[in-house]
């Protein structure tokens, strides 16, 4: 996503907001106008209730073509004569901010809904480009994916089939989505701990089985045991994220052990502490596997 240049003015009643529209989609970010409360407007009487099938780019493709600023997200279009015509004038007139289509212009947004999230962030997820919002802040990687909302606490996942606010460039440099944020929008099913659970390995982790490693057993048990903490008081959502970030604390700690660390000894009670919450067995592995995923690329 390139930083906007300036285009011709535009004769309206809101000209900055149009003007930030035609800039944005000049340099192929699809925008649309937002009305007062940062709610896309409401279909028009031909499209309420999707009644006329809906935009071919949206989930269930349809015939709609409306002109009009209908099916939210949907809308946003880097057509200049679509965004300056006239069924979208009303919509300008009325407009209280501008917003984006992510997954149009090829990225994904971490919406940080306030300081927790923010601090979450930033010891979790990679350095990217971020824009400040009005209670948190805006993390822009490069690269699409599923939308998903509430992943945990006070943040949300914008990319596909979603919208953002424009609130500016941003500063940092953009980097590529990474397995972090995918994991994030990963279905995790808050069903009731089942009877029969993973178990933890038969064959603890020691200094036999972890030859090459550089720690002792007393420093690698304690931040497992922490991380375990963790995963285990995330009862009604977010055990699977925990899991994948207990296991990638464990991964980072070892990053300059000659090796091996038998890590994936520790990755099943990782795995074991997320099942017993009612994080389903496949997921609580693939979070695992990927957090295991050393900062170097490698296995841990």
């Amino acid at each position: 996503m390139t930083q906007p240049t300036p285009i011709r003015r535009a004769p309206d009643h809101k000209p900055r907001l149009l003007d930030t529209a035609l800039s944005l989609a000049a340099n192929g970010i699809p925008p649309l106008p937002l009305r007062a409360g940062k709610v896309p407007f409401g279909n028009c009487i031909d499209c309420t209730d999707n009644a006329c099938g809906g935009r071919p780019n949206m989930k269930n493709p349809g015939p709609c073509r409306c002109p009009g600023v209908c099916h939210a997200w949907a809308a946003a279009t880097t057509d200049p004569h679509t965004l300056t015509s006239s069924p979208w004038a009303s919509a300008w007139r009325q407009a209280a901010a501008v917003a984006y289509h992510p997954g149009g212009a090829g990225v994904t947004v971490v919406d940080l809904d306030n300081a927790a999230a923010v601090e979450w962030a930033r010891a979790t997820l990679p350095a990217t480009r971020t824009v400040p919002t009005t209670r948190g802040e805006h993390w822009i990687y490069q690269g699409v994916m599923r939308s998903a909302n509430h992943v945990r606490p006070g943040v949300d996942v914008k990319s596909h089939m979603s919208y953002a606010r424009w609130l500016g460039h941003g500063t940092g440099r953009m980097t590529a989505l990474p397995k972090a944020v995918r994991a994030l929008a990963v279905k995790e099913d808050t069903t009731p701990a089942r009877a029969g659970v993973v178990s933890s390995p038969s064959t603890p982790w020691d200094r036999s089985i972890a030859t090459g490693c550089r720690h002792t057993e007393r420093f690698v048990r304690t931040g497992l045991e922490r991380g375990l903490t963790l995963v285990r008081a995330r009862t009604e959502s977010g055990a699977g994220s925990q899991a994948f970030g207990t296991a990638r604390f464990l991964a980072v700690q070892h990053t300059a052990c000659p090796g091996p660390c038998a890590l994936e000894t520790l990755g099943e009670e990782i795995v074991a502490a997320a099942v017993s919450v009612g994080v389903p067995e496949t997921y609580a592995r693939r979070a695992v596997t990927n957090g295991l995923q050393a900062p170097s690329g490698r296995a841990a």
